[in-house]
C-alpha cells in the first residue's frame, strides 16, 4: 500500500488527491448554465449519429449504384 493514504494529512507527491478534491469541490456557476451544458453533449451525440447514418446510407447507395 502507498504511504500517502488516509486522512492523516500526508503529502501526496503526485498531487492527484489535491487535484481530485479541487475538481469534486467545484460548484457550478449557475443552475441554468449547468442544465444548458448538460444538454450540449446529448445534442452532439444525436447530430453525430445522424451524420453516421447519412454516411453509411451514402456508401450503400454508391455501392449499389
Amino acid at each position: 500500500m502507498a504511504d500517502n493514504q488516509g486522512p492523516q494529512g500526508n503529502y501526496d507527491p503526485a498531487g492527484s488527491t489535491q487535484m481530485f478534491r479541487a475538481f469534486v469541490d467545484e460548484t457550478p456557476a449557475g443552475g441554468r448554465q449547468a442544465a444548458a451544458a448538460s444538454s450540449g453533449p446529448r445534442v452532439g451525440v444525436i447530430v453525430g449519429a445522424i451524420a453516421a447514418v447519412a454516411v453509411v446510407a451514402a456508401v450503400v447507395w454508391l455501392a449499389l449504384a
